[in-house]
């Protein structure tokens, strides 16, 4: 990789990784573009990068929630909180282990990925069929967990199948906004720790530190977006890119 590239690729890491246009399949078809294949470390320190950016960003709730674990108030909403993410954690973590092989060969075949840009295009126009009044609960964040363990497969968006299903659900849009990235934290450092084996810390080069601080950065300005968007009744429109993104995969195979 040259400087462009590794600029490129950590701007894409960052921006589709949390807007619902999905960063894998991004990230497959540009590195097809540019005939590149990416060592382990640098796709990790890119995953660094965008999970910075969500701690940041989501810093006084995550304050919220190691205070009210530390007084122990189970009945406060932050506890609950920290209960459902655990609750939507464990069904990610078991596809992800059950169907990793499964997951890492659909990396190579770019017919899937574009396949998964059009199933996130569709669950994006669906996520504005629903009124959005419920609260989150146990059952709910069981079902986003396990949506957001398919959204491993390259070309489905992790933020945007989690919060189109929670739309779907009925969930409150801020409510479902703050789960959904919230519940990013766990999965990541889960792929992270899986991938750590694949590679020694002496790896971590200059460019590894560009990835991180463009990833975070433009990581951080997406989550702004999604917001934004989401909060304004304009989440489905990222529909429409994903829908063309995958056509256009599917038609130049």
């Amino acid at each position: 990789m040259d400087f462009i590239q590794v600029l490129i690729l950590g701007l894409i890491q960052g921006l589709t990784e949390w807007l619902p246009i999905s960063s894998s399949g991004h990230l497959v078809v540009v590195q097809k573009l540019m005939n590149l294949s990416t060592p382990v470390v640098f796709d990790v320190m890119l995953h660094v990068g965008t999970l910075l950016a969500v701690i940041v960003f989501f810093r006084k709730d995550i304050l919220k929630i190691l205070k009210s674990l530390l007084s122990l108030k189970t009945k406060d909403e932050n506890f609950k909180l920290f209960i459902y993410i655990l609750i939507g954690t464990i069904p990610t973590a078991v596809i992800g282990f059950l169907f990793l092989k499964f997951f890492e060969s659909l990396f190579s075949n770019v017919k899937a990925v574009g396949i998964g840009f059009l199933i996130t295009g569709a669950l994006l126009l669906l996520s504005k069929l629903k009124n959005n009044n419920k609260n989150l609960n146990w059952f709910n964040s069981l079902i986003i967990g396990t949506i957001q363990g398919i959204s491993i497969a390259p070309g489905i968006s992790r933020s945007g199948s989690t919060i189109s299903v929670g739309l779907l659900r009925g969930i409150k849009k801020e409510e479902v906004f703050k789960y959904s990235f919230l519940l990013s934290i766990p999965a990541i450092i889960g792929a992270n720790v899986m991938e750590y084996k694949a590679f020694n810390l002496s790896d971590i080069g200059l460019y590894s530190i560009i990835g991180i601080i463009v990833s975070a950065i433009s990581g951080y300005v997406a989550l702004k977006i999604v917001h934004k968007m989401l909060l304004s009744e304009k989440f489905y429109l990222f529909a429409v890119y994903c829908f063309l993104v995958g056509i256009v995969v599917l038609a130049f195979i």
